[in-house]
């Protein structure tokens, strides 16, 4: 049956409280498992950016935030974790009527996952080199020497549907951490969770400190990352985007973080063990319906277990149970609307139109009390090759191209035929062949015999056009900050100075 819920109002979070739209307007937020209308959230405006962006250039530059000793510091961000674990059950329920996430997945993974990263981080700010003393060279001469790591000020985090509330404190955490201020602009598919998240933040850090303007991308992401007052911007979405996004803060030569797109290769090996391979290659692939940046879709597979293979993920794919993502026994929710949807279907109808084989799904699914909602059945492919469309363009659907290969160099170079490199995947018993493979694959993470897991201590991001810099684990932290050198001459008489001789000759005296 169907599960009714009260349509909810979300006004802007700025400067430590709601504040309604410049327009007054709103837009629709609906529940991509059943098609109901969950919320109505204010529809921000340039305007609304600018308000939002000032307050974040007030609480950075006219208050003591940014100037917070670590170890204060590190107590704001356990405080926000344990804010986050109080109110843990209203966030999966937004993040799930929303994103269509399963409760399942957001109670046992992402919010674990996001109170992990602020403590995280809240250890690594007590120990981080804020600053550094250098050694005193011969050359040019004695002095003291310091490398200072500062804040870089207002920040801009422009966030996607598919993981909306997890992803936007890979931005906000070490933003905060570093003592930065931040303006969040969220999917608007999928905001509910990150203006939720805004308010139980704030509660622990002064107004202004962090904020979220709802709206366009057009109207509200183009006005926060090319406004004047932004230093630093955060973006996390498709490539094509991405781009966009690059050149809106080239104007003003902001710092910039892109994680982009994937298409992510995974390996099974002659000696893998399949009762692991088989199923973690298909949670590498269909978990949250294939909307992962990271996701394991092209698997490539030696031709002499290529039947084998398929013949088990064909068996394992139909054990996938779709339903409404609020239900416990839920293993995987719809996609996150009807474009989205139109589009897998097309990718299918693309790769059937190319010559591969579909063996599992590739068709829409009405669920009992859900049939209103956007669901696509687990897809499977073979006889695939490396040039077909659903090889080489990121799907962001619960689709797997399966890809044979007659040896491992031949895999390798394959795996690597792409414009993309954010993550990838082998699967042996030979731990040692494991690392090699990892040696020359191009992507920024590698797992073994295991997929999608993304630890808090270590960075995440991609190669080529998966985009530039990393997140999460002290990288994440190095990303919100700047740099100063800060020197001092111990060199009392001016004429011992390296310098003096340079422009004031002796014979001039």
């Amino acid at each position: 049956m169907t599960v009714n819920v009260d349509v909810q109002m979300f006004p802007l979070f700025i400067n430590g409280k709601w504040e309604q739209a410049e327009n007054q307007e709103t837009f629709d937020v609906f529940n991509p498992a059943t098609g109901q209308l969950v919320a109505r959230v204010a529809k921000g405006t340039k305007n609304d950016v600018n308000r939002a962006v000032e307050a974040a250039r007030k609480a950075f530059d006219e208050t003591d935030w940014k100037n917070m000793k670590p170890k204060e510091r590190s107590k704001v961000l356990y405080a926000i974790s344990y804010k986050i674990v109080a109110h843990a059950e209203e966030l999966a329920y937004l993040e799930a009527i929303s994103s269509g996430g399963t409760v399942r997945r957001i109670g046992a993974n992402d919010i674990l996952q996001m109170v992990d990263l602020f403590q995280t981080l809240a250890k690594f700010v007590e120990e981080y080199p804020f600053s550094q003393t250098l050694p005193s060279p011969p050359f040019p001469g004695p002095a003291h020497n310091f490398i200072w790591r500062e804040p870089i000020g207002v920040c801009a985090a422009v966030t996607p549907w598919n993981l909306p509330m997890m992803i936007a404190t890979w931005k906000i955490a070490p933003a905060l951490a570093m003592g930065n201020t931040i303006v969040v602009k969220p999917a608007s598919y999928t905001p509910l969770s990150t203006l939720k998240l805004a308010e139980i933040i704030s509660q622990v850090v002064p107004p202004g400190v962090i904020n979220v303007v709802t709206g366009s991308g057009a109207e509200v992401g183009e006005a926060l990352v090319s406004h004047p007052k932004v230093d630093k911007v955060a973006f996390t979405g498709s490539t094509e985007v991405g781009r966009k996004v690059m050149q809106l803060a080239a104007e003003s030569v902001k710092n910039t973080t892109l994680e982009l797109g994937g298409k992510s290769p995974n390996i099974i090996l002659e000696d893998a063990d399949l009762s692991i391979a088989l199923p973690g290659s298909l949670f590498g692939v269909f978990l949250h319906s294939g909307q992962l940046c990271e996701s394991g879709t092209r698997l490539f597979v030696p031709e002499h277990l290529h039947d084998v293979v398929v013949e088990e993920l064909v068996q394992l794919a139909g054990k996938i149970k779709l339903g409404n993502p609020l239900h416990p026994s839920t293993d995987v929710g719809p996609v996150i609307s009807k474009k989205q949807k139109e589009t897998i279907l097309s990718y299918i109808e693309a790769g059937k139109a190319e010559g591969a084989t579909l063996v599992c799904g590739g068709n829409e699914v009405k669920v009992e009390g859900c049939e209103e909602g956007h669901f696509v059945e687990p897809t499977i492919f073979t006889n695939v090759t490396n040039d077909m469309k659903i090889a080489r363009e990121e799907i962001f659907g619960p689709v797997l191209c399966v890809i044979r290969y007659k040896d491992l160099d031949e895999a390798i170079r394959l795996a690597n035929d792409s414009i993309y490199g954010l993550a990838a995947g082998v699967w042996t018993q030979d731990v040692n062949k494991a690392y090699d493979v990892a040696r020359k694959l191009q992507a920024g993470v590698v797992w073994i015999n295991d997929w999608h897991m993304l630890r808090n201590d270590a960075p995440f991001g991609g190669y080529k056009q998966s985009g530039i810099g990393r997140e999460m684990g002290m990288h994440s932290l190095d990303a919100y900050t700047q740099v100063k050198h800060v020197h001092t001459s111990m060199v009392p008489e001016i004429h011992k100075r390296s310098w003096y001789g340079l422009l004031f000759s002796e014979t001039n005296e």
